[in-house]
């Protein structure tokens, strides 16, 4: 049996005739850019995040760096942020012209430890920006407090987090602004680079709007300064089609985790807060050989992924932050043991019994000490 760690090209056959019309429908407009398409799905996703307003821009980073522009985050400032994360969370505060204040992360959730955040602020903090990362939310709760008590901006980074939740509120609705990545692989995906920017704040909104199309309020006329950043309109019309089907699809995929954490006896999965829901972007795994597990899994025909093999402040990129290696020590050791094994809402059921029978093939991992 071979077993993609992600299967579009199932999703795609599905929502065939939905996803071809709608693209249809685009060239045949003719219109291609801050259309129609756009200002629907920006309508039908704040509706469903429950949400005033939303911008879809060109990509996730660009969300992220339009996001903090618009607060006003930039040269002397300090932006607080998980070390646990893809590197674009980092890199956009870098952009800005700010700095990047890295926090391990809880052992556990592998979210960003709340309990490190005050100690880090500083008269030059002007934001958080905590990551609901694999899709499970951080400790949203008390950031907000921690945000509000110390006056500072919440930005969330739910680039992961479509649908995911914190007491049956949506990821994305709790800080000044939040952002969302529509890369192919996310639980709402595009096929290609897409994001949106998302808030309750009228006048972030509007500058938002501003940023993201050269200033521009009229055609040639130019409030401010800004970028090129726009979400078009085959992505937006594809998402619309997609946006619908969410809900299902995140309910398949608890499922999938549920049916992994009842049989995957012997590994520790990423532990969701209390009043949390995730959408399990992705299910990871903690093994003490990682590289004999994926050799062996892939040799069964089953394709695994790592979220995030170095870590960003052990990036050479990244070397001039001034951190060094034992810095961040769980985030450091999670790099080396966790492993994303496949979860999508195609996973068929015998599929899933075939990944559960090879991770609890006994024989070979007491042989090669896999387990945690």
């Amino acid at each position: 049996m071979n077993i993609s760690f992600l299967d579009l090209k199932t999703q795609y056959k599905n929502l065939k005739p939905e996803i071809d019309n709608a693209v249809k429908r685009v060239i045949n407009s003719q219109i291609f850019v801050l259309g129609p398409e756009l200002n629907a799905f920006e309508k039908e996703f704040a509706e469903y995040l429950g949400i005033k307003y939303v911008a879809g821009v060109n990509s996730g980073t660009d969300a992220l760096i339009l996001a903090l522009l618009a607060l006003g985050v930039g040269k002397g400032d300090e932006v607080i942020t998980s070390a646990n994360s893809f590197v674009a969370t980092t890199a956009a505060i870098i952009q800005v012209g700010a700095k990047p204040v890295l926090i391990d992360c809880n052992k556990d959730t592998y979210q960003i430890d709340t309990d490190q955040i005050i100690e880090k602020i500083t008269k030059r903090t002007k934001a958080i920006l905590p990551v609901h990362l694999y899709g499970a939310p951080a400790e949203i709760g008390k950031l907000a407090k921690i945000a509000k008590d110390y006056k500072l901006f919440l930005v969330e980074d739910a680039a992961q987090a479509h649908g995911a939740a914190f007491k049956n509120k949506k990821l994305g609705t709790f800080g000044n602004l939040a952002i969302f990545s529509f890369y192919p692989s996310k639980n709402l995906g595009a096929y290609g680079d897409g994001g949106a920017i998302v808030t309750d704040d009228k006048q972030l909104y509007e500058k938002i709007i501003l940023l993201r199309n050269h200033g521009q309020v009229k055609k040639y006329v130019h409030k401010s300064l800004g970028i090129n950043s726009r979400l078009d309109e085959i992505q937006a019309a594809i998402l619309r089609v997609k946006l619908k089907h969410l809900d299902l699809w995140n309910k398949k995929r608890n499922r999938i985790a549920e049916n992994y954490e009842n049989f995957l006896k012997s590994y520790k999965a990423q532990k969701i807060i209390k009043g949390g829901k995730s959408n399990y972007y992705v299910f990871v795994i903690e093994t003490k050989s990682r590289e004999k597990l994926q050799k062996y899994l892939l040799e069964s025909g089953i394709q695994t992924l790592i979220h995030y093999p170095i870590p960003i402040h052990l990036q050479k990129a990244y070397e001039n932050l001034g951190y060094k290696k034992g810095d961040f020590p769980v985030t450091e050791e999670l790099a080396k043991k966790i492993l994303s094994i496949p979860i999508y809402p195609e996973l068929l059921k015998a599929q899933q019994s075939y990944i559960i029978n090879k991770l609890n093939n006994e024989t070979f991992f007491k042989k090669n000490s896999v387990y945690k």
